[in-house]
């Protein structure tokens, strides 16, 4: 049995005690069987198109477009985007309608530079209200998109012909800018370079809103980074993986309790454990094909799937493996090498991969050893002619801050665990579902706190604000896709993990939760201060 193979079983001792403990309490609560239990696939069910799918490596990759600014000054930059209805070619012979930043999927690249701030106001022109989360920024409250801090549409009339938004929180506060439909997000961006992404952040509707097409790739760039002199242009590669499926006509396909989307939230109880679609989607296009020089790249990938876990490997290999020098909170210390690497919903990975090896017309493909079928594949690499590129990883990258659990002010613990939601399966922390009344936690600005984090299934847990550094994974130290400035960690079945924050930035209230956004939408979200 190769390797691949046992990441894919995920055999071993560890793994299949953990597998038994979470499906016993799963079942105990009605939870649907899941895939992946072993620890190596995803927490979720396999939603299945309703129509022929296309053949993998048949269409053209593509970047989205970057957004330019409206004006500038001094001290910003301004940005403009609708969110809008609209048409997306997805799959050949078929439009698909979507919810688009600027009535695409996905929405446009916003790049930024360290400490200049970047302000972005939305105009909702959907039928819905709408949230905007900057994930991964060090935000002021104000501007991180809470739940309930709603931009209403500039049309509501879509919305009176509906009963009114219940969720499992209630009937929430009309916090947001009911005016006119627009909202001012001011982004400070003092941190590190690193990849982020935009979304809908919307109380218990952020699955399905992301599923239609509400979702972005942000870049911050500093100093730093620039004078490693990374590859860049077109050799930088954004690369946003989704999976979806479809209906027999083309539109999207998903399990909304309410197609609405004002109505009562969450999902079918087949799906309840988490949605998998069964296309693989890179910069919302099928399977697509790369034409690259016989050079190095930089390639920067987000898992924005709502629930699917990846594993990704190139075959054939290129010389160094995949060259890992970055994550979610951007640079590491130094260059780390990988023959695959996993990425939960929400993880980003920054990689090195030299083609340079490879002969002319060498077709490269990018595996995702968590996946079946055509779910096992990717995107693929076309091999052109070498070229020089001048360009060699450096053993340091940059200078990071290393947290130690004796720098703690406090050591809280956090379970993330299935339970009963307004008479549902749903999914709580601590036995609670998501209320914005509730404080699960307030930490001090320049203080360093360690959470417990314990899991009964697999939990992509995002924690809004700033980063942290994974400390430990059971008895042993952080695992082999945990280095550097992190704000998700995937924590496995029956796994604890511990991790280091220091809080720092900005006072208000925030928002922690697990990032597959069915377990998100269905309670599992807790507030956090800081003060």
């Amino acid at each position: 049995m190769s390797g691949n193979d046992r990441r894919r079983l995920g055999i071993d001792r560890r793994t299949f005690i953990g597998a038994g403990l979470a499906a016993g309490v799963g079942l105990g609560v009605g939870i649907p069987l899941l895939q992946g239990l072993g620890g190596s696939t995803s927490t979720g069910n396999l939603l299945k198109s309703e129509r022929p799918l296309p053949q993998p490596f048949t269409l053209p990759f593509r970047v989205p477009p970057t957004l330019k600014p409206t004006r500038t000054d001094a001290d910003a930059d301004y940005y403009e985007i609708v969110q809008a209805q609209a048409s997306a070619a997805i799959l050949p012979g078929v439009k698909t309608p979507i919810w688009g930043y600027n009535g695409i999927f996905p929405g446009p690249i916003i790049e930024s530079r360290r400490a200049r701030t970047t302000v972005v106001t939305h105009t909702n022109k959907l039928p819905v209200p709408t949230v905007v989360h900057l994930h991964a920024g060090r935000t002021p409250h104000t501007s991180d998109g809470y739940p309930i801090d709603y931009v209403y549409p500039t049309d509501r009339s879509y919305m009176n012909q509906h009963s009114g938004m219940t969720g499992m929180g209630g009937d929430p506060a009309m916090t947001g800018d009911v005016s006119n439909g627009h909202r001012t997000y001011t982004y400070p961006l003092d941190q590190r370079a690193a990849m982020l992404w935009y979304h809908d952040h919307r109380m218990d509707f952020t699955g399905p809103s992301v599923w239609r097409g509400l979702a972005g790739m942000h870049l911050v760039r500093d100093d730093e980074e620039d004078a490693l002199r990374l590859p860049s242009g077109t050799r930088e590669l954004p690369i946003m993986i989704t999976d979806r499926s479809f209906a027999a006509d083309g539109s999207l396909h998903y399990p909304s309790v309410d197609a609405s989307l004002l109505g009562h939230p969450g999902v079918t109880p087949d799906y309840v454990a988490g949605v998998l679609g069964d296309v693989m989607l890179v910069n919302g296009t099928p399977w697509p094909v790369a034409h690259v020089d016989g050079a190095k790249y930089r390639l920067r990938i987000l898992n924005a799937c709502n629930a699917r876990r990846l594993d990704l490997r190139l075959d054939p290999q290129p010389d160094g493996a995949m060259i890992q020098i970055g994550t979610d909170g951007g640079l590491l210390a130094s260059p780390l090498q990988h023959e695959h690497f996993e990425l939960a919903p929400a993880q980003r990975t920054d990689l090195i991969i030299d083609f340079s090896g490879f002969a002319p017309n060498t077709a490269v493909t990018l595996f995702n050893d968590f996946g079946d079928g055509n779910m096992s594949q990717v995107m693929r690499f076309i091999v052109g002619d070498k070229m020089a590129d001048g360009f060699t990883v450096p053993n340091t990258l940059s200078a990071i801050e290393k947290l130690a659990a004796s720098q703690s002010v406090v050591t809280r613990t956090f379970r993330f665990k299935t339970g009963s939601v307004d008479h549902m399966n749903g999914w709580l922390i601590d036995g609670r579902p998501f209320s914005p009344d509730d404080i699960a936690a307030s930490a001090g600005l320049g203080t360093v706190e360690v959470w417990r984090l314990l899991a009964d299934f697999h939990h992509p847990v995002h924690i809004h604000l700033n980063p942290f550094q994974v400390l430990s994974r059971g008895i042993d130290g952080p695992g082999e896709f945990d280095a550097g400035w992190k704000d998700t960690i995937d924590l496995r079945p029956a796994e604890e993990a511990a991790i280091a924050i220091k809080f720092d930035g900005y006072a208000g209230k925030y928002v922690f939760h697990c990032h597959n956004l069915e377990h998100e939408d269905m309670a599992m979200m807790a507030n956090f201060t800081t003060h």
